[in-house]
């Protein structure tokens, strides 16, 4: 079983931790040695397992909360492991599958956890599985249905990237099937048809016109937006089409919930604004956004840890989940989320060091 040491500088536990194979569905290893490490290099903390996550909490009879969440998956190694160091004109980097999502996220949760003596709040650690796909599998969604009573927490962090900046709430993504029938024909004789694509164009003149709705919630700004990101349809190279599908994504606000996003969808195709087109509409998935909650004292004391910096999350992640519970959470760790899950996947370490500095004063007493 990979070691690791929890006391290391979380530099080069980050690159312990990226050393260690642990693709969705595959973090047995992983979840093992961070199991190993909790119970042994931590005082205080009861341990759990629950498949492959692993779960510690405190009970010191502290006046708030907080939970510190991470996952322990990556997406496919890309020729990017063993992790490895460089430095250039962009300073001190570390390079490796997860360095950024969010491998040095958990690093700075477990090097924390093993190294303050004095906490100002009870703490819960969550390292989880299976983020990196499908929702079903997602080890938070397990975890809330067998162990409910581990995800009480006054506010939660969660791990993600963020490039050192505090990153509240998160927006909520909705996809809808838009379809159309037509009658097919020859295309040589086109005219005997009713082209099933072409009647889209209406969809697609209002895509193109739609102005996104921007809105300040807390002083964090979210900006929506209404995107066509997949069309389908035709039989042949010579045949007329009799049917055509469109999925569209709205990324919404998190003052919508996801019926008011689907109903603000609907307004947009009606009949009405397409010229009469009639268009079959099914929902194909929806998650949920989360309000960013930074009037909670929790949160207030950690944007103020953070040197006031704070900006709305773009882009949908498991704070939802903590949200829905009724917990204020917000997204914070090292790694610019542009770079997470590319082949060239790095991450700045001096923002390891930011991070863990931030954490540990407001973890601290």
């Amino acid at each position: 079983m990979s070691i690791l040491d929890l006391h290391a500088d979380p530099i080069d536990l980050t690159a312990a931790l990226v050393d260690i194979h642990s693709v969705s569905q595959d973090e047995g290893v992983i979840a093992d040695a961070v199991e190993a490490a909790l119970r042994e290099q931590t005082s205080g903390f009861e341990v759990i397992r629950s498949g492959n996550a692993v779960l510690a909490r405190t009970a010191r009879g502290l006046p708030s909360r907080v939970m510190l969440a991470g996952h322990l998956d990556t997406v496919p190694i890309a020729d990017n492991v063993p992790s490895r160091r460089t430095t250039d004109e962009r300073g001190d980097l570390l390079h490796g599958c997860g360095t950024v999502d969010m491998k040095s996220g958990d690093a700075v949760f477990l090097h924390l956890a093993a190294t303050i003596s004095d906490f100002a709040h009870d703490l819960t650690l969550v390292f989880y599985d299976c983020e990196e796909i499908a929702a079903q599998y997602n080890g938070l969604g397990r975890i809330e249905r067998d162990l409910p009573e581990w995800l009480a927490a006054d506010v939660a962090i969660l791990g993600e990237p963020t490039a050192g900046f505090i990153e509240a709430g998160c927006q909520g993504t909705l996809r809808v099937r838009l379809t159309t029938s037509g009658v097919r024909a020859h295309s040589a004789r086109s005219w005997l048809g009713d082209n099933a694509i072409h009647k889209f164009a209406p969809v697609l003149d209002r895509l193109s016109a739609y102005e996104a709705r921007s809105v300040d919630i807390d002083g964090c700004v979210y900006r929506e937006g209404l995107s066509a990101v997949r069309i389908a349809g035709g039989v042949a190279g010579n045949v007329v089409p009799d049917a055509a599908e469109m999925d569209v994504n709205f990324r919404f606000a998190p003052d919508r919930s996801v019926e008011q996003a689907v109903e603000h969808v609907r307004e947009v195709f009606e009949p009405s604004a397409l010229g009469g087109l009639e268009l079959g509409f099914e929902v194909t998935d929806s998650s949920p956004g989360a309000l960013p909650g930074l009037s909670n004292p929790a949160a207030a004391a950690l944007i103020e840890a953070a040197g006031g910096q704070y900006r709305a999350k773009y882009g949908w992640t498991d704070v939802s989940r903590f949200s829905a519970l009724g917990i204020p959470a917000v997204n914070y760790g090292p790694g610019d989320p542009n770079l997470a899950h590319k082949r060239d996947e790095h991450v700045p370490v001096e923002q390891i060091t930011d991070v863990t500095r931030v954490l540990r004063g407001y973890l601290s007493a």
